[in-house]
């Protein structure tokens, strides 16, 4: 506990000398790794619908298809701002 104390008593100044420029960063990796869990969640619940319904009328395909890519695109999105917000600063 005593070292926690001290750690936090020197780092705490150095915590609120943080610059834009780190925010951006912490902010776009913040970005990339949000959209990309919930892209992974959504990936893996949709994956497994389509490949069900698949089994049972592979005339689906274009529309599982489909709904994959728009959920891909989730973490396309927060590549996207992440990219924003580093050139930003």
């Amino acid at each position: 506990m005593m070292d926690a104390i001290l750690v936090s008593a020197f780092i705490a100044p150095l915590i609120l000398q943080l610059t834009d420029k780190a925010a951006a960063y912490i902010a776009a990796g913040l970005a990339v790794g949000i959209a990309g869990f919930g892209a992974g969640l959504g990936l893996g619940t949709a994956s497994a619908a389509a490949i069900g319904a698949l089994v049972e009328n592979p005339k689906l395909f274009g529309k599982t298809f489909i709904y994959i890519v728009f959920i891909e695109a989730i973490a396309m999105y927060g590549l996207v701002v992440a990219f924003m917000l580093i050139l930003m600063v």
